[in-house]
């Protein structure tokens, strides 16, 4: 090689060099640096549920990704706008908007402070960057919660009550339904809605699941955040129009710590692997690109056993599970809230929303 084109070669080098290093600062510039997040609840996190799933899943996942938590939670269903601009103050990367019911203040906030905020049930509402969704469904453990009931039911009657009908509780309600006639056709599904927007509502709970025993039901799947707990009461002070023992399918937590021999048991969601997403998506620029899922697969969504379930009716359902991950048995979500209570043997509640 003369000095010639040794000269040019070097040349060559030194823009490839450059031209690598000017890609590595602009990949570093993209990807966003997350040292903490936060999660803004409703309820408290100690409801055995929607709120304590979320706020626990948070923390985990930080643990994961070695990110900070902010958990702001109790703040009702009002305005919220005040607590986001104070997290966005205090230089928080991530807003976790966790009840449906802050997901019109939350992107307003994140395109006044450009901090980006994660909302359920719109999943219609992505903005790159800014704004994500994560309209979970646990429509698959809900389906096997149907088999499951049917089952176990003695009266030939089940009951869903639920405390509003977001999607998330619509998918379930559908699913659970699906279930219960796959199993048992001859089974009648009493369906009662509490209200609106019922969560919190624990004596309405217990009022409305009330008169679903006394139409016949001896298995209640109940969703309902705080109104859940009205329901157990309602399942461990009512007796079945047979006479016997009236069982419980809770949703989203694990209420084993408290059970008086009624929960049978519950769609336990796992939300973790979901926050975790997102933190990554932060980091790698996708955050706001696409919506987040949590199902059978890796087990973010799982039916509890208790010892209230019979063995052998927990080795038929397990069974149903292997045929559902083989694709043998698919269920598709249903959102609409007409097309649920259409799925019912009888609905107690106020006109679709």
């Amino acid at each position: 090689m003369n000095h010639g084109e040794w000269e040019m070669t070097r040349a060559g080098l030194k823009l490839g060099v450059s031209a690598m290093a000017l890609m590595l600062s602009i990949g570093l510039a993209n990807a966003a640096e997350v040292k903490s997040i936060a999660v803004l609840t409703p309820e408290q996190g100690t409801d055995f549920g929607w709120n304590q799933q979320g706020v626990d899943a948070a923390k985990a996942a930080g643990a994961k990704t070695g990110v900070e938590v902010v958990v702001a939670e109790g703040l009702g269903y009002g305005d919220v706008r005040p607590t986001l601009r104070e997290l966005a103050a205090d230089g928080v990367g991530l807003m976790i908007a966790h009840a449906s019911g802050y997901n019109t203040a939350a992107p307003e906030i994140a395109e006044e402070t450009k901090v980006p905020v994660a909302i359920v049930d719109t999943p219609t509402g992505l903005k790159a960057g800014l704004v994500a969704d994560y309209t979970l469904s646990g429509h698959e453990g809900a389906y096997l919660a149907g088999r499951l009931a049917a089952k176990v039911s003695r009266t030939g009657t089940v009951g869903v009550v639920v405390s509003g009908e977001p999607p998330s509780w619509n998918s379930q309600s559908a699913a659970f339904a699906e279930g219960v006639k796959a199993e048992n056709p001859a089974v009648k599904i009493r369906y009662a809605v509490i209200g609106p927007a019922a969560y919190s509502d624990a004596a309405g709970g217990k009022r409305v699941t009330e008169s679903v025993i006394a139409s016949g039901a001896d298995v209640i799947f109940g969703q309902g955040n705080g109104s859940s707990f009205g329901m157990l009461q309602a399942v461990e002070t009512t007796k079945a129009t047979d006479g016997g023992k009236v069982f419980f399918i809770d949703v989203i937590g694990d209420k084993s710590s408290i059970d008086k021999g009624n929960l049978l048991s519950s769609v336990v969601w796992d939300m973790t692997p979901v926050y975790v997403a997102m933190i990554e998506d932060l980091k790698a620029d996708k955050f706001g690109t696409h919506g987040y899922k949590i199902g059978l697969a890796d087990d973010s969504v799982h039916l509890l056993k208790t010892k209230n379930v019979p063995e052998d009716k927990w080795t038929e359902v397990m069974a149903l599970r292997d045929d559902m991950l083989a694709g043998k048995i698919t269920v598709t979500p249903e959102f609409d809230a007409a097309k649920v209570r259409a799925m019912m043997t009888d609905v107690a509640a106020p006109a679709a929303q």
